[in-house]
C-alpha cells in the first residue's frame, strides 16, 4: 500500500510539472506569435488581443481542472483501499 501510495504521489507531481511546463512553452509562443501579428499590422491590436485573452481564460480553465483531477487522485483516490 505504501508503494502505491508513492507512486501514485510521483504521478501526480509528473503530471502538475510537466502540465505547467507545457502552459508554460504555450503561453511563450502564444505572446510571440501575438507580438509578430501586431508588428505586422498595428491597426487590428483590439482584435489580436481580445483573442488572445480569450484563448489565455480557456487555457486557465483547463489548468484549473486538471489540479482539480490531480487533487482527486490525491484524496479520493480509487487505487487506495
Amino acid at each position: 500500500m505504501d508503494s502505491t501510495i508513492a507512486a501514485i504521489m510521483t504521478a501526480v507531481g509528473y503530471i502538475i510539472g510537466f502540465s505547467l511546463l507545457g502552459f508554460g512553452i504555450g503561453i511563450g509562443l502564444i505572446g510571440s506569435k501575438i507580438a509578430e501579428a501586431i508588428g505586422r499590422n498595428p491597426e487590428v491590436k483590439n482584435e489580436i488581443v481580445s483573442s488572445m485573452m480569450i484563448l489565455l481564460i480557456i487555457l486557465s480553465i483547463f489548468i484549473l481542472l486538471m489540479f482539480a483531477f490531480c487533487f482527486m487522485l490525491l484524496f479520493f483516490n480509487p487505487f487506495v483501499s
